[in-house]
């Protein structure tokens, strides 16, 4: 299966996983609004999914697939069941040790991650803990479904554990609308969907993996050969891989102190950002992560960076006009999508903010995804850490002068200051990464990249333009009827988009560019 064919497969089942996932949050919007209980439970969700991202999709993957791939080349199939066989049962024993220390401790990991609700929001504190006593489970089910997806990607079938998210989104539609009139606080369905979510999400998995003839009773090993392997690559990879993550724990620790709502519009503009970073960065990444550990296996640099190179390029075909019309339409999506029940135009407008600083850091939030591979499938994990310690000071620093910025200043939303100073640490690592692989040679780009970047600049300029003038002014979608908001903005995406890609075909580029690695001018 071709690159590009196997990056629009991952990507089209996982369209179907955001498109699910907005709906979810539709949901969730129009039941619980921005209030007291949607801060907790969204704290209480994102501890275990900011660990998901860290172990599951972070460190774990890019640490377990390398060493898969180049078991597949050079060992037998019984070595690569056990490999498979111990590392899920070692990971499993310190994931269910981990679990149940949080739940026991669950103040003390609450009061971390979300030290305002502890100092000044003492019954969000307590609902939070309490909730996050059921979600943190989720984390054991969900790193063991990773594995199960490294498996799977590594024998080329991506289209499962990219439709697997779509379990927990239709456990949490369920959960708010048939379960939550069940609970003395309805929020606690939702946590009940999550944990139930995990499970399902790995028995699906799991019956793949059997039909490959890999799936094995798990066995706990921390002498097997490549379970120390896949362990020592880990521990750096837990920061390396994830500086984006640890930065928006960042952000909810510091938005847990502004007022309640914070938490929550934040969180809706980050799902904005999630749906092309997670349909076409993750998508590809995930893709070109086994295709750099099998070329660095068989010892073809030049592949490698050619590979490299045709990820890189499509990044910025399709993340920068993203960029650019998710900070142009900020204000339509949000409220197209939430403005419902107890969401209100004030929270659309504060979610917009944090919806516009987020939109420009997109770019560099892909290309933190593309080029971290490049440096993990070579099995190196030490450089992104280092690069990613700095891009997490950056980030630090920055969440609190631009907050404090504007507070100052009597600005109404200074929570979009934590989106802005995640934005800024985004291209710090990406501006990183993308220098160590240059300077060791590892990517060289391909030429034609001034011609490509010029064409892409104006076919997203054209494009902006006519995304500002046809959606008008913020005031008629905030007090417009549902049904008008979403008649002009399924018109208007899709013209922003035929738009951009008639501009590019008249700037001279085609189709056919961008469909396979380069290997030549």
């Amino acid at each position: 299966m071709g690159l590009l064919k196997s990056t629009v497969t991952v990507s089209s089942m996982t369209m179907l996983s955001r498109v699910m996932g907005l709906l979810r949050d539709m949901v969730m919007a129009r039941m619980f609004g921005s209030g007291v209980a949607t801060d907790a439970f969204l704290v209480a969700f994102r501890i275990p999914n900011f660990l998901r991202r860290l172990f599951a999709e972070g460190a774990f993957s890019q640490a377990f697939v390398p060493v898969l791939s180049e078991y597949r080349q050079q060992r037998e199939v019984d070595e690569v069941r056990s490999l498979i066989r111990h590392t899920a049962g070692t990971l499993g024993l310190v994931l269910l040790l981990v679990s149940i220390l949080a739940m026991l401790f669950a103040p003390a990991v609450t009061s971390v991650f979300a030290t305002g609700f502890l100092l000044k929001y003492p019954d969000k504190f307590e609902l939070t803990y309490q909730l996050l006593r059921i979600t943190f489970p989720y984390i054991l089910f969900i790193s063991l479904t990773a594995l199960a997806a490294g498996v799977l990607n590594s024998y080329g079938r991506f289209a499962v554990p990219a439709f697997t998210p779509v379990w927990l989104n239709i456990c949490l539609i369920i959960a708010a609308l048939w379960w939550s009139p069940y609970f003395a606080e309805p929020i606690t369905a939702l946590a009940w969907g999550v944990f139930i979510a995990g499970a399902a999400q790995l028995l699906f998995q799991l019956y793949f993996v059997s039909r490959l003839g890999l799936l094995r009773w798990p066995g706990i090993n921390w002498r097997h050969s490549g379970v120390k392997r896949i362990l020592k690559l880990m521990l750096p990879g837990i920061i390396g891989s994830s500086a984006m993550q640890i930065n928006l724990l960042l952000d909810v620790m510091i938005a847990s102190f502004l007022v309640t709502g914070s938490v929550t519009w934040l969180y809706y503009a980050d799902r904005m950002i999630e749906l092309p970073l997670g349909v076409f960065g993750i998508a590809l990444a995930t893709v070109i992560l086994p295709i750099l550990s099998s070329k660095h296996s068989q010892g073809d640099p030049r592949a490698f960076s050619q590979t490299m190179d045709w990820a890189l390029r499509l990044v910025l075909v399709i993340a920068l006009p993203a960029s650019v019309a998710l900070g142009i339409l900020a204000t339509p999506i949000i409220s197209t999508l939430f403005q419902y029940g107890d969401f209100a135009a004030h929270d659309v407008q504060m979610a917009a903010w944090s919806l516009l600083a987020y939109s420009f850091g997109l770019l560099g939030f892909i290309l933190v995804k593309i080029l971290a591979p490049g440096y993990f499938a070579r099995q190196d994990t030490r450089t992104p850490v280092k690069i990613s310690m700095i891009s997490m000071l950056v980030n630090m620093i920055a969440n609190v002068v631009f907050v404090l910025l504007l507070l100052k200043s009597g600005f109404e939303a200074p929570h979009a200051g934590l989106a802005l100073a995640t934005t800024l640490s985004s291209f710090v690592n990406a501006a990183l990464l993308l220098r160590g692989l240059r300077q060791q040679q590892i990517y060289q780009p391909q030429p034609g990249w001034a011609r490509l970047f010029l064409q892409v600049v104006g076919a997203a300029l054209i494009m902006g333009l006519v995304l500002h003038f046809a959606a008008s002014s913020e005031h008629w979608w905030l007090a417009g009827v549902a049904k008008d908001r979403i008649l002009r903005l399924s018109w208007i995406i899709p013209a922003g988009g035929l738009v951009y890609m008639l501009a590019l075909y008249l700037s001279g580029l085609r189709f056919r560019h961008l469909q396979r690695p380069r290997s030549g001018a």
